[in-house]
């Protein structure tokens, strides 16, 4: 019997746990539904408490070099103090809330290259330990966030990566310390003046705050820097503008501002709309090249996004639990993904 304590104090022969997401699929602002199902080893087992959070893959740049960190991104206690029959099996059911700037992971069912979005379960047993389980989940756009990934990808832009980074975006109201960057190869109309797009979306349950940032040519620019506009929308408006004529407006609005030495005529001018600010920068944040762009995929009258999503899945995995003492957060790896299925 002593032996026992002692092996269940280092997490041999105690209680386990398992999550099964009821939602694998969820939006900014929506809920995650699942089970916790923990089942008692060899002998009885008091659970102190069980807590279930969102957690995402993170660049944080660093003085010397940028590195990644595994960022939790919201968490709820889904029970505490109750004890488990050794070999039985009790199930937890828990709603996590989804906050309203949690990334996209997940466009049209296919997974978005360079995400990683997991929920974490997390299990302490009273004189011992439980790592706990970590389950991928997708998190899809809101309508106004698909509607302009639609006309990125109408227009002909490519997508090149997407990942988040540590920090705030000066001037836009941010709960979560984190931002998304959705990178695009610019469409050929636009290619003699920028070299790529990276958007951002900010959410909130008012509407979404679209950041642009084009990084312009050498040469064709007069600032030498790259170029921010903002942009708010409320999520009424998905289904009743023509977002290919205002996001080439958007585009075409930047060229305009930055591009005055190009030859008259080479730009026209293209419908915005919504609220706008110009001059707009981030706070000290700097941007990361990646590899390649995945596949490209033909948009069609659907609105498929073209090219948006890689050609195939990450051929990651999530972090093996055993290991993830080497990760400063104790969330992921470095090389965080998910399984190709």
């Amino acid at each position: 019997m002593v032996f026992k304590k002692m092996l269940a104090a280092f997490g041999v022969g105690g209680p386990s746990v398992d999550t099964v997401l009821d939602t694998p699929t969820a939006q900014p602002g929506g809920f995650i539904d699942g089970q916790v199902h923990v089942r008692g080893g060899d002998s009885d087992a008091l659970i102190e408490h069980i807590v279930v959070a969102l957690v995402t893959r993170v660049e944080i740049d660093g003085d010397e070099y940028d590195h990644e960190a595994g960022v939790e991104l919201t968490r709820i206690v889904a029970a505490d103090h109750f004890r488990v029959p050794a070999g039985q099996t009790q199930s937890i059911p828990f709603r996590l809330p989804v906050p309203w700037e949690t990334p996209i992971t997940s466009v049209y069912g296919q997974h978005l290259r360079g995400m990683a979005m997991g929920v974490r379960t997390e299990l302490e047993v009273a004189g011992g330990r439980d790592k706990g389980d970590l389950d991928p989940v997708a998190v899809a756009p809101l309508p106004v966030q698909q509607a302009i990934l639609d006309a990125f990808a109408t227009l002909g832009f490519r997508f090149k990566q997407a990942d988040v980074e540590h920090g705030y975006i000066h001037g836009v109201s941010q709960h979560l310390p984190i931002y998304q960057e959705i990178e695009f190869w610019p469409a050929p109309q636009y290619s003699g003046a920028i070299n790529e797009v990276e958007l951002t979306f900010v959410a909130d349950p008012s509407g979404v705050q679209v950041i642009l940032e084009f990084d312009k040519r050498s040469g064709m620019f007069a600032s030498g820097h790259d170029a921010y506009s903002r942009f708010h929308i409320s999520h009424d408006a998905a289904g009743s503008t023509d977002w290919a004529a205002v996001v080439d407006g958007w585009v075409r609005q930047a060229a305009d501002r930055y591009a005055s030495h190009l030859p008259s005529g080479a730009y026209g001018h293209g419908s915005y709309g919504g609220h706008h600010d110009h001059g707009y920068g981030h706070d000290g944040h700097g941007h990361r090249s990646g590899p390649g762009m995945g596949a490209v995929v033909a948009a069609g009258a659907a609105g498929v996004v073209g090219g948006l999503v890689a050609g195939e899945i990450l051929e990651e995995v999530f972090e093996d639990e055993d290991e993830d003492e080497d990760d400063e957060n104790g969330l992921f790896a470095d090389d965080a993904g998910f399984d190709e299925e």
